[in-house]
């Protein structure tokens, strides 16, 4: 690890958990009261959608879109963006799917990453549309995915990438539908990802089953309503239950054979103990697995631009960038 942010560690810090109360980073505690109001649940998911769809774009800062090349292709699947460098570095691609716990969000949120990363490490970046619960329940989402995957495949020496070079990553809820989809391709056979990229990742559904977690206030994803109507909208059932292959990444009971793999989050966040157990078994079935942990780190904290964020998403290229050359 290249950051020398003291926050950061590569080793679990086991004096706290997700059933611990953790004390915001006192650079976060501003974005924290910002967001603490923030919850996607039954009753407010439909308004995200909204904002999302029709006031995100005029009233958010715009991406810096210099030095790179952006197509919006509708016409694939659920939609992708692609985003491709003017001065090309690398010879693989990173495919990122967007966050939102599996109910909002969609394929342009990528748009500020994805341009920032396709300039900094000359890569091309895909970041693919996906069908979203309750109106779309599993498979669909990942079934999406898996054709845009199969998709670039085929349209990789047109594009210029190396389709043996290209990292697999998500976001959040993102982050766990690509550990699933690592798995399915794995599964499958073929040309397989080069790594895989999961930044703070919602892997596990027997969490939102955990009654314990419901008191404690996690910041922008909590476990009482957030994290059940989730799960509940992914899975078409409530969680805890008997789930389909790839689903539920964190209840693969075989790890062996996957590729390497990034997984960060804070330790304020929800999601701190499955993200462990997931690395801790990536990394006792073999798997060259890089952990990094961010002490007082809440929820999409990165998305302070603080320097603990910028930190993090400096981490996450650095290891991407090792994958794609």
């Amino acid at each position: 690890m290249s950051t020398e942010n003291k926050a950061f560690s590569n080793k679990p810090d086991y004096s706290v958990d997700s059933s611990t109360p953790v004390e915001t980073a006192e650079e976060l505690i501003s974005f924290d009261k910002k967001m603490g109001g923030v919850s996607i649940n039954k009753r407010t998911y439909k308004i995200f959608r909204f904002i999302s769809k029709f006031l995100a774009g005029p009233y958010s800062p715009k991406p810096d879109q210099s030095n790179v090349i952006v197509e919006n292709r509708k016409d694939i699947e659920k939609g992708v963006l692609i985003v491709h460098p003017e001065e090309k570095k690398a010879k693989g691609a990173l495919f990122i799917i967007h966050g939102g716990g599996y109910v909002v969000g969609n394929y342009m949120d990528n748009l500020g990453y994805a341009c920032d990363t396709a300039r900094q490490l000359g890569a091309t970046v895909i970041s693919p549309g996906h069908g979203l619960g309750p109106e779309e329940p599993f498979p669909a989402g990942i079934n999406d995915l898996h054709a845009t995957w199969h998709w670039i495949q085929k349209k990789a020496a047109s594009m210029d990438i190396d389709p043996t070079k290209i990292v697999v990553g998500g976001i959040s809820a993102g982050g766990g539908i690509a550990a699933g989809l690592v798995q399915k391709l794995h599964d499958e056979g073929g040309i397989q990802p080069a790594a895989q990229l999961l930044i703070y990742p919602m892997l596990d559904d027997r969490v939102a089953a955990n009654r314990e977690l419901d008191e404690l206030s996690h910041s922008v994803w909590n476990n009482h309503s957030s994290n059940v109507f989730g799960w509940s909208s992914y899975l078409g059932q409530d969680p805890g239950g008997e789930v389909q292959p790839y689903s539920v990444p964190g209840r693969r009971q075989d790890l062996k054979g996957l590729p390497p793999t990034w997984i960060g989050v804070g330790t304020a966040d929800l999601f701190l103990d499955e993200d462990r157990e997931y690395a801790k078994r990536l990394e006792d079935s073999g798997v060259d697995v890089s952990y990094v942990e961010v002490a007082g780190g809440i929820h999409a904290f990165d998305g302070a631009q603080t320097q603990m964020g910028i930190d993090f998403v400096e981490l996450q290229r650095e290891f991407v960038n090792k994958y794609i050359k």
